[in-house]
């Protein structure tokens, strides 16, 4: 796998955003667009080469790496938050639904950059659905989740649980740990030398291309009935 310059993160990218962390204002910024602009196009240039990586064993629904990105811009209507800006790059890549389903995500940010994938906001249905598969199969949920190649990549899955138990489901079920999982989440971290590395798009290719035996069973089981049928 080669990797184009321009898809190496930058430490220019990295300072940018440093320095508008130190200076969140709107003049600040409007002074410094053009190395605003040169730093997003550095992300989408990583994003483009991420994705072009990952549709050789997946399938993604995000056409570009620009499409990816979230904006930079905040929401300070509702917030008590009025920064004008968040200090990082951050994006999602869709996979292709509605047979397909997970998301992953990156943030790059001096200090605090990581990726992460899973089901974010699983909607009741499909949480109803997914806690159903564990209450039966709660066996085959915890051999793989232990899987080499997860525990090795994340280590275990988190993600935001219950305080006490699920309703409709048994508070002594020997998987009631899983059961109160409201997500399905795996994050890693990264200094920022592992960002600017060569090698950050292979190996954030990678560490995706791991969690794909849990996409894969989480597909199946979303896409069909508790008979095993198809929705």
């Amino acid at each position: 796998m080669s990797i184009k310059q321009s898809s190496i993160i930058q430490v220019d990218t990295m300072s940018f955003l440093k320095k508008l962390a130190k200076n969140n204002n709107r003049e600040w910024f409007e002074k410094h667009k053009e190395d605003y602009l040169k730093a997003q196009q550095n992300l989408i240039s990583f994003a483009d080469a991420l994705i072009a990586e990952m549709n050789k064993h997946d399938q993604l629904e995000t056409p570009s790496g620009k499409k990816s990105l979230y904006r930079i811009y905040n929401d300070v209507r509702f917030s008590k938050d009025k920064t004008p800006y968040s200090p990082r790059f951050a994006g999602y890549l869709k996979r292709l639904k509605p047979g397909l389903r997970g998301g992953y995500y990156y943030w790059i940010k001096p200090g605090a950059s990581r990726i992460a994938c899973g089901f974010a906001y699983p909607n009741a249905e499909d949480l109803n659905r997914a806690r159903k598969d564990i209450e039966y199969n709660y066996e085959g949920w915890r051999k793989l989740l232990s899987r080499k190649t997860i525990q090795s990549a994340f280590g275990e899955m988190t993600g935001e649980q219950v305080k006490t138990t699920p309703r409709g489901f048994d508070k002594d079920h020997p998987a009631i740990d899983l059961l109160r999982y409201k997500n399905y989440w795996f994050e890693i971290s990264f200094t920022d030398a592992e960002v600017t590395s060569p090698n950050f798009v292979k190996t954030v290719n990678q560490k995706f291309k791991s969690i794909r035996p849990f996409f894969d069973y989480m597909s199946s089981v979303l896409t069909t009935n508790e008979n095993g049928e198809p929705l």
